[in-house]
């Protein structure tokens, strides 16, 4: 219970850094946004590395080239993701990357040679085609910008299998830092040239809070992981929906249609039927 706590709080982070990136979207350049939240959240994670002291320590070259890997996924991450946010409603963003589980369940088994059976290769199945009602290619209510999202949950099964095959010994602070000083350099590439947006003291406050919010997130995610049962814990996931559609009503006046509604309601069932297929499976193979 306790990590499906931290696991509900932690979606419910994500979703604030979401809210708050898209509100500033509005008042300033995506690059610039995510470069000046950026550099708010290195200083205390540089000051982790340095009470921890573990976050420079000798790496294979295997865990530095998934470690370059994984920075990589999160750059283009970053541009897909907040690409589709900064166009869509919170609630239809958040609502195709629920599909993510599905997406690595499929990636574990085609990459890493985990045995999928028959029942959850139907349920991502299933759980895709719900992807695809929210999405609603070649109808009215598609958006190329649907497109960007649903190439952000790629990226994510990258990053996350990336993550799966680092070694133990890799210290999380290490690839946290990574991550963040990727993010921070390119999105200062990207900015080279570019008109720099005023920000106002309401921005200012936003970045804050989505700094804040990414940091709290990403912290609240590993603490979750390692305290409770992963199969009870993850579906606590699917909560993030109720906070995207909430604040995407009271902050921006998006009221998610049916379809959208219909397709999440399919992805959550799928995503959560899966996990516990995994955990029977699991069980089962322990006993044996």
């Amino acid at each position: 219970m306790k990590g499906a706590a931290l696991m509900t709080a932690c979606v419910s982070a994500y979703v604030i850094n979401d809210a708050f990136m898209k509100l500033l979207f509005s008042e300033i350049a995506l690059f610039q946004a995510v470069f000046l939240r950026s550099i708010i959240t290195v200083p205390p994670i540089l000051i982790m590395v340095w009470i921890t002291k573990v976050a420079i320590r000798n790496l294979s070259k295997q865990d530095k080239r998934l470690i370059l890997v994984r920075v990589g996924a999160e750059i283009f991450i970053t541009i897909t993701f907040l690409t589709a946010l900064k166009h869509m409603p919170l609630a239809n963003v958040t609502a195709i990357l629920q599909a993510l589980p599905l997406a690595i369940t499929m990636a574990a088994a085609l990459f890493l040679s985990e045995p999928v059976g028959w029942r959850r290769w139907s349920a991502i199945l299933v759980g895709f085609v719900g992807v695809l009602i929210v999405v609603r290619p070649g109808l009215e209510g598609f958006n190329i910008y649907s497109l960007s999202a649903f190439m952000a949950i790629i990226f994510l099964t990258v990053r996350e299998i990336a993550t799966r095959k680092l070694k133990s010994e890799v210290p999380t602070i290490t690839v946290v830092l990574s991550t963040a000083v990727g993010s921070t350099l390119f999105a200062g590439i990207m900015m080279i040239g570019s008109e720099w947006d005023t920000v106002s003291a309401l921005s200012w406050l936003l970045i804050l809070g989505a700094a804040v919010a990414i940091l709290i997130a990403t912290l609240l995610s590993v603490m979750a992981m390692r305290i409770g049962d992963i199969g009870f814990v993850s579906p606590f996931r699917y909560t993030s929906m109720i906070g995207a559609i909430g604040l995407g009503i009271l902050m921006f006046g998006d009221w998610p249609d049916q379809p959208t509604l219909v397709g999440t309601l399919i992805i959550v069932s799928t995503g959560i039927y899966t996990f516990h297929r995994e955990q029977k499976v699991s069980r089962k193979a322990t006993t044996q």
